[in-house]
């Protein structure tokens, strides 16, 4: 879809659709004061007798008003206007989106984008927008026999700004916003693939694919030899009970300078993970196919970073397998090294996440990288702490989790800082290798992050356990593309500092 935007009167906009606010109770939005004037007072008549409440989630679709040049009025519901915050401006644009899909619009204008949201200026309004209608109109199908008979599709949104001085930087914010977006999609349509398609061989494939549509993109796949010959024996512990070989894929984004230090992306890539020997129960395990969405993500913010080309490099780094069970599979008690050196003694081969990417984090040193940022689906403990709102935020360098914090408030994605004490440390005590791969049931998440940070000693490092972000479970059961808004707006940041 083609995103725009103008600046104009609602009245003289010659389109399918002019979509303006309402608000609870039975409050006309600026743009709807301005129609409903020079109809004559056609708006405030319906609101009157109760078509239009103003709540949040009620739309009405209007034809033939007097003396509007378009086609058809769409009036949304926004709620109480003092309440009026992103969660009810998404709401809004997301009414919006379906509505204009339902009544087969191929064109409208939109002055949702003049509501005032509290903290946020219209770039951020338009962007969010943009961001919001590509995940509204997401659909995976690809793997049905039948599919929906679509629509006619809304090709083109023009969002109105209230002067012609704001045309450029609206601009900018619909073309970011569209490529945060179409970052999502590509991140929930790698999560939502089953584990018998996304195999740890199908994303070396999609980063290959990846370098060929972008030539500021190259890739690597490294095989299970290449593996082995780097030591990376945390790692290969996991991809033991599998038939599917385990990978490591790089890729790397050149935007910067050739001599800029790279921001680099560890995204735990396990296509599926059955808890191994420790395995997991046979409820929900369908949805350990979304153990791959921090690789997922990885991939997405690539992808967006290639489409607004910023002038940055970053390096992604995904370390892919499954954890199965099999005559070979790792079991509890055994020790490995990993590829730093230092040993692991595995009491639990369903805190798998951190094996892989240990070794991951040893291998993004030798990039030299201003910082590293992990990204895994890692602990439920993290799910029972935030729940599925918010990501669990930790790290070793201050600066980089405030800059992440800021990118997370900037970005609408949240994340929040845990604590990450050196008393954590003690409950992965072993007495048989440098360190077990599990603690006791407490604070499960501050000691996985505490397990990574022991091979991250030589970085500036953070970590992001997305377990209770990255998918949606019930009758909306899918991934959620996050978080890639995080992740972008964090590399924005910095692209815009010249850090």
């Amino acid at each position: 879809m083609e995103f725009t935007v103008k600046s104009g009167n609602p009245e003289k906009q010659r389109t399918g659709c002019i979509v303006v606010g309402v608000f609870e109770s039975r409050r006309l939005s600026s743009a709807a004061t301005q129609i409903d004037k020079v109809s004559d007072g056609f708006l405030s008549s319906l609101v009157r007798r109760g078509d239009m409440e103003g709540k949040q989630g009620q739309a009405l679709l209007l034809g033939a008003v007097p003396n509007v040049l378009a086609d058809r009025v769409l009036l949304i519901g926004c709620g109480r206007e003092r309440d009026f915050n992103e969660r009810a401006f998404r709401r809004a644009i997301t009414t919006m989106a379906n509505k204009l899909d339902e009544c087969g619009a191929t064109e409208a204008v939109s002055y949702l984008s003049d509501l005032p949201v509290k903290g946020r200026d219209l770039a951020w309004r338009i962007r969010d927008a943009v961001q919001t209608i590509h995940l509204t109109q997401y659909r995976f199908d690809q793997l049905k026999s039948k599919k929906d008979a679509p629509r006619r599709p809304l090709r083109k949104l023009i969002f109105n700004v209230p002067s012609r001085r704001e045309l450029t930087p609206g601009e900018e914010a619909a073309r970011i916003g569209a490529a945060i977006g179409r970052g999502m999609n590509y991140t929930r349509d790698l999560g939502n693939l089953p584990g018998n398609i996304c195999t740890p061989t199908y994303l070396g494939e999609q980063a290959e694919a990846l370098a060929e549509r972008f030539s500021s993109i190259t890739t690597e796949v490294l095989d299970q030899s290449a593996l082995e010959e780097l030591q990376m024996g945390a790692l290969l512990s996991v991809a033991r009970g599998s038939r599917q070989a385990p990978k490591l894929i790089v890729m790397q984004y050149r935007g910067g300078a050739k001599d800029d230090k790279p921001t680099v992306l560890v995204g735990k890539g396990v296509t599926f993970d059955t808890g191994g020997i420790s395995l997991k129960p046979a409820a929900a395990m369908d949805e350990m196919k979304y153990d791959m969405c921090g690789a997922a993500s990885v991939f997405g913010t690539l992808q967006t970073c290639a489409e607004l080309e910023l002038p940055i490099n970053v390096i992604g780094i995904v370390p892919a397998t499954e954890n199965m069970p099999g005559g070979l599979a790792t079991k509890p008690g055994d020790v490995v090294t990993s590829m730093s050196g230092q040993t692991i003694e595995i009491l639990n081969t369903d805190a798998e996440g951190r094996l892989i990417l240990c070794d991951a984090l040893t291998y993004s040193e030798r990039f030299e990288p201003a910082q590293v940022i992990d990204i895994a689906t890692l602990t439920g403990a993290c799910v029972i702490a935030l729940g599925h709102h918010t990501s669990g935020l930790f790290g070793n360098h201050p600066p980089l989790v405030n800059e992440l914090m800021a990118a997370s408030r900037n970005s609408g994605d949240r994340a929040w800082e845990m604590p990450m004490g050196d008393e954590y440390q003690e409950q992965l005590h072993s007495n048989f290798a440098d360190m077990a791969n599990v603690g006791d049931r407490s604070a499960g998440s501050i000691t996985a992050a505490c397990f990574l940070s022991r091979f991250a000693q030589k970085l500036r490092w953070a970590h992001l356990d997305i377990a209770g972000t990255a998918w949606k479970s019930g009758k909306d059961k899918g991934a959620t593309g996050r978080p890639v808004p995080l992740l972008t707006q964090f590399l924005l940041d910095r692209a815009s500092s010249g850090k």
